[in-house]
């Protein structure tokens, strides 16, 4: 077994006499139902669909449906793959570790890097999303529709953005009991309020009281209905998006109880639980509102950005106040358990020599990466600040950049995945499908809508229209944070060589040939 620089074993073995892993996490702090709850916090199905519905009905129209299912196959497939990951190797890095144990020092930084700069995108994201929603909810409670407007003072946006930043990192500082404790309620009431949300609107439609009535069709369900590839692959890049956050109970693995199994199985259920979710909104908001262009049509650009800010009021009236709030809590609560990724991530990387040992710190009171966590908010919080200032559509913008760097490295933890096991692919059916097809197909699918996404985004027409020098704001936005990473990693090799010679972390042969070398 690898030993950390220090000589410690790797969780979960010196926990097991401690009760605290190697990096300084307190172990078995999360079971099977706590790890599913957090899951669903990180992924935001209310905030979620808010943000990317209407930018996926802008892609494919009436197809959003087949996009979601689509989505939903690499994101199950490099689900699978995580879980053999996961059961081999359960350690905070997720694929910061496992990229570098399969193929070297510079492809682990590179997957660490991807994880922990979407999630710092999507932490302004969700930032932004509660602004708007919490002065939607207050002008919805005082009847006074011109507080809403309020969000659009720039000032004030990001002023009240960072205080919700704030009161987050201070919840996430914090012990994941705590976490799990908080989000229990949260999710909860978000899912209840949605599937109501869910309801009133095919209600609505079958009393004849919808915007645009359009009853369900099976041609909603086939993505070969998609008038082009670019279509596709922009439709598909946001339907990730909707997906993402599953793994961030990967990164708990040395917290949970029975780390080997439990975070796999976990990220499962959680992705199947989430799909269904949102075919039973996507659905029924398309029926209710249709895809149009019209005042309240998916279509319309003006609504877009945040559909439920303007379909809670005509489907629920007076009780459209709950889905307000259910948004907001949703982003509050998934800001807050999202926190968990980026510092588990940057405290593995720092622990293996790939950062400053600063960001190894562990609060001693509360047995958290603090340094780690706080320096997340602090960025996030910069990234957000800076992206309102460039554009009036950041929300878009963001969610698109997003969907690719997901692709970046979760397509890069699914290759991992496949060289990784290369010598036990044909031991067992089983492993043909779970080291092998699975995770291959996934990766082959991430990396073809990555380059897609990559080459359609530089044009100035492509998300909100934004643009910097003629090039679209989506392909800057990632372009400019792969460069970040390499030059940060430049640095970081010149700084501390040790982890990129392999020495605090190194490459790792498939279980099967440790055996046979053994015996």
């Amino acid at each position: 077994m690898t030993t950390s620089r220090n000589g410690a074993s790797p969780a979960p073995d010196s926990a097991v006499t401690t009760g605290i892993s190697n990096k300084g996490l307190r172990v078995g702090s999360i079971g099977m139902i706590g790890a599913v709850v957090i899951g669903i916090s990180t992924i935001a199905p209310a905030y979620t669909l808010t943000g990317a519905l209407g930018p996926t009905v802008s892609a494919v129209g009436f197809q959003v449906p087949a996009i979601i299912l689509v989505g939903f196959i690499p994101m199950l497939l490099v689900a699978l793959g995580y879980r053999e990951l996961n059961s081999r190797m359960p350690d905070a890095g997720t694929s910061f570790t496992w990229a570098a144990r399969a193929f070297g020092p510079w492809v682990g930084w590179m997957a660490g890097w991807g994880l922990v700069a979407a999630t710092v995108i999507v932490l302004s994201n969700l930032a932004g999303i509660a602004v708007d929603f919490l002065f939607l909810l207050i002008a919805q409670i005082s009847g006074n529709p011109e507080i809403a407007e309020i969000t659009r003072i720039v000032p004030v946006n990001v002023a009240v953005c960072l205080l919700f930043m704030l009161l987050a990192t201070i919840v996430s500082y914090r012990d994941l009991q705590t976490t799990q404790r908080l989000q229990y309620g949260l999710v909860g009431f978000q899912i209840l309020v949605l599937l109501v949300f869910a309801g009133a609107a095919v209600v609505e439609m079958m009393n004849g009281n919808a915007f645009d009535a359009s009853p369900v069709q099976a041609s909603w369900f086939n993505p070969f209905e998609v008038d082009s590839f670019s279509a596709f692959a922009a439709g598909l890049s946001l339907s990730i998006f909707i997906f993402w956050g599953w793994d961030v109970i990967l990164t708990m693995n040395e917290e949970t109880k029975d780390p080997d199994k439990t975070p796999g199985r976990a990220a499962t259920v959680t992705v199947f639980l989430i799909v269904a979710l949102y075919l039973l909104i996507a659905v029924a908001l398309l029926m209710f509102a249709g895809n149009g262009t019209g005042e309240l049509g998916l279509g319309n650009e003006d609504i877009q950005e945040n559909v439920f800010f303007h379909l809670s009021g005509p489907i629920l009236g007076p009780l459209a106040f709950l889905v307000s709030l259910a948004v907001l809590t949703s982003s509050a609560s998934s800001l807050q358990a999202t926190f968990v990724g980026p510092a588990r991530t940057l405290l593995a990387m720092a622990h293996y020599d790939a950062l400053p040992r600063k960001f190894a710190k562990v609060s001693p009171r509360f047995f958290t990466p603090g340094y780690a966590t706080i320096v997340s908010a602090i960025v996030a919080s910069a990234f957000y600040a800076i992206m309102r200032v460039l554009s009036e559509n950041v929300l878009t913008d963001t969610i698109t950049a997003l969907g690719a760097m997901i692709c970046f490295y979760y397509g890069l933890t699914a290759f991992a995945c496949v060289w990784y096991f290369r010598k036990q692919w044909f031991d067992s059916v089983r492993n043909v499908f779970l080291t092998l097809l699975a995770p291959l197909v996934g990766g082959v699918i991430l990396a073809v809508l990555f380059v897609t996404t990559l080459i359609d985004s530089a044009s100035p027409d492509y998300g909100s229209g934004s643009q910097i020098g003629g090039v679209g704001l989506v392909f800057v936005i990632t372009v400019v944070i792969i460069v970040v990473g390499v030059v940060l990693m430049i640095a970081q090799r010149i700084a501390s060589p040790a982890f990129f010679r392999g020495e605090t972390l190194g490459r790792e042969a498939p279980a099967s040939a440790r055996r046979r070398r053994a015996i």
